[in-house]
């Protein structure tokens, strides 16, 4: 008799494998809900049947557009040299090694090399094709397809293979994380009027306790309540007094709806440079799905992880270097030891469905491009789609056919023939970037940025102490030194991003007690600008979300970006706003500092050094 294994119905049942999404269209906006699929814009996968006479498409003719290609000179894509995946790996000199190599195969890869849009290209499959007959006609809103195409593939198997619902992510293309995050609110939220609904309908939505403000302002139009979240090191808790449990399980119904979406910037926060490890990403997770929270992950600072802060700042603290973080370990790898060397997104850990993820091109590329992308469960990327068609459309179509040629790599061989007229050599230049050049590209902007950061730690550690020395007061003594040491400001080396969060301690200056510390917050921030310091620093109260924040502690941080800069001028201007700092804490007569001009003086503008005002950055 054949042996037998007795389960539960439960088990007999239970499906086996990854599971799908689940369905979250209870939180959809009214508008959202009700939207219907564009009834032109369905019309426009017909157009691409070969030998079609398109009679019903309100089309201008492509023959007619006043431009015959476009061109550019672009960066090859080891234009900069990379930094160490792990700072403690033997092989760590291998930056070194490349830094000293400026011949690859027999070229120069500090020189530009040159890529085309034709007006025309031969190449029949849409989503290959790259010319400006397609790219600056009227398109589906998903995106450009050999970019939109580019683009999920590159998302679903090297960025994020391990999505752990059933059939993975969807994306859309978007004018920018800005226009990503303009969505996703529209998707999410009724308007709500103080003076026409009831509190208990009110959206909110929850974000670290310092926040980039210009994600917030969009949503406070619709009358969403921003709700602060305790931060630490890493970014948002979530145990503790203030902590995302403590928020949800305690709020007050009389408040309005307890907060269904949170907005969190997870790597390189921005202000703070805070980056969340999976294992406190997991914690969130658990708790935003115990209560039925949507997660918007808007990530631009990704890519800029920096593996050598953590043991540069032992080392320049004289402490202990700490054990290395265990490394992340998932199923699928990426194919690159970059990419899997990074903390991943919360996708990876989204068995719900629940996180929305911003993507942009604005840190890789460049701000003007306006293009970036939004990745989500497929029943939300599809009302994403639907709001798209009826208010932005797709992207650029310039900016989208040059970042085609740019990543995606070279155009197919019957489209290189509409060049024939150019030299061979010329011939040669088009190239584009495949995937690995790609990567490749991203990970020698980390080692810049990484660089830029240590320089401008480097200068800063040297000015967080006021230094003075003092006469002992023993006769005994008289042969010694009495050194007093004043703590002006700290700072954390950031792990990633383009910013240093720098915490002033005004309770050690000489007039504290006598100038109210946002008083003197203020009088700091103009004496930064004044000669001979002229830094511009960007101040904590305009990243706090809620006036109590800012009344609180907002007054007491600045944020510096060590981004936009040259990269001589960060050290160069990091070391005036030490100095400046310093200047300020020997001021010691209260009239001094309020006889500091409480504005810029506009004949200095041109000259201050900007370490902060760029508050897209």
């Amino acid at each position: 008799m054949a042996d037998f294994e007795y389960v539960s119905k439960r088990e007999a049942t239970e499906q086996t494998g990854p599971k799908p999404p689940l369905d979250l269209s209870h939180h959809l906006s009214r508008v959202t809900a009700a939207r219907k699929e564009s009834a032109i814009k369905k019309f426009y996968q017909y157009f691409q049947i070969p030998g079609i006479g398109n009679l019903a498409g309100g089309l201008p003719n492509a023959s007619l557009f006043p431009f015959d290609t476009l061109e550019a000179q672009i960066a090859q894509p080891e234009r900069w040299t990379p930094t160490p995946n792990d700072p403690n790996d033997p092989y760590k000199d291998l930056s070194q090694k490349l830094e000293k190599t400026s011949l690859k195969n027999g070229r120069d890869v500090t020189s530009s090399t040159h890529i085309t849009v034709p007006h025309t290209s031969a190449v029949k499959n849409p989503m290959q094709k790259i010319d400006i007959t397609s790219a600056l006609q009227y398109g589906t809103a998903q995106g450009y397809p050999p970019l939109f195409s580019f683009l999920r593939q590159f998302t679903r198997e090297v960025l994020h293979p391990n999505v752990p619902y059933a059939g993975g992510p969807e994306i859309n293309l978007t004018c920018g994380s800005t226009d990503g995050m303009a969505k996703t609110l529209e998707a999410f939220t009724d308007v709500w009027s103080e003076e026409r609904d009831w509190v208990r309908e009110r959206p909110g939505m929850l974000c670290e306790e310092f926040a980039y403000m210009n994600a917030l302002q969009a949503a406070a139009p619709r009358g969403v309540q921003i709700v602060p979240v305790a931060i630490d090191l890493e970014g948002m808790l979530p145990y503790g007094p203030g902590g995302l449990e403590d928020v949800l399980e305690n709020w007050d119904d009389s408040k309005g709806k307890r907060p269904h979406l949170m907005y969190t910037v997870t790597i390189g926060q921005n202000p703070t440079s805070g980056t969340l490890s999976v294992k406190r990403r997991k914690e969130l997770y658990e708790i935003c799905s115990k209560y039925d929270v949507i997660i918007i992950e808007d990530d631009p600072y990704w890519y800029l992880q920096f593996p050598s802060a953590v043991g540069k700042e032992a080392e320049a603290r004289n402490l202990p270097t700490p054990a290395p973080q265990p490394i992340h370990q998932f199923a699928k790898k990426s194919g690159y030891a970059f990419i899997d060397s990074l903390v991943p997104s919360y996708l990876n850990v989204d068995y719900d469905g629940r996180v929305i993820r911003l993507d942009t091109f604005s840190k890789t590329v460049a701000p003007g491009c306006r293009v970036g992308w939004i990745t989500a469960q497929p029943a939300i990327i599809e009302r994403i789609l639907r709001i798209t068609e009826c208010s932005t459309q797709q992207p650029s179509g310039f900016v989208q056919s040059m970042l085609s040629e740019l990543i995606m790599g070279p155009q197919p061989a019957l489209a290189v023939a509409e060049f024939s007229k150019k030299s061979k050599k010329d011939q040669l230049a088009f190239t584009g970037w495949e995937t690995a050049g790609w990567v490749r590209w991203l990970a020698g902007l980390r080692g810049n940025y990484e660089n830029r950061m240590n320089r401008m730690c480097t200068q800063l550690e040297e000015g967080r102490f006021l230094l003075k020395q003092k006469t002992p007061n023993r006769t005994a003594d008289a042969d010694w030194a009495v050194i007093s040491k004043t703590k002006m400001f700290s700072f954390d080396w950031p792990r990633a991003g383009m910013f240093v969060w720098v915490h002033m301690h005004y309770d050690t200056h000489p007039l504290a007690g006598v100038v109210p510390g946002p008083k003197m917050s203020e009088l700091l921030w103009v004496f930064l600008t004044t000669v001979p310091y002229l830094v511009l620093a960007s101040p904590g109260a305009v990243f706090s979300p809620t006036e109590e924040i800012r009344a609180e502690k907002g007054w007491q941080y600045f944020r510096l970006c060590f981004a936009a800069v040259d990269e001589e001028e960060v050290e160069k201007s990091s070391k005036r706003f030490a100095e400046g700092i310093k200047a300020f804490w020997l001021i010691k007569d209260k009239k001094e500092m309020e006889d500091i001009e409480p504005e810029i003086n506009q004949d200095n503008l041109a000259q201050v050094a900007d370490l902060g005002m760029g508050m897209a950055c």
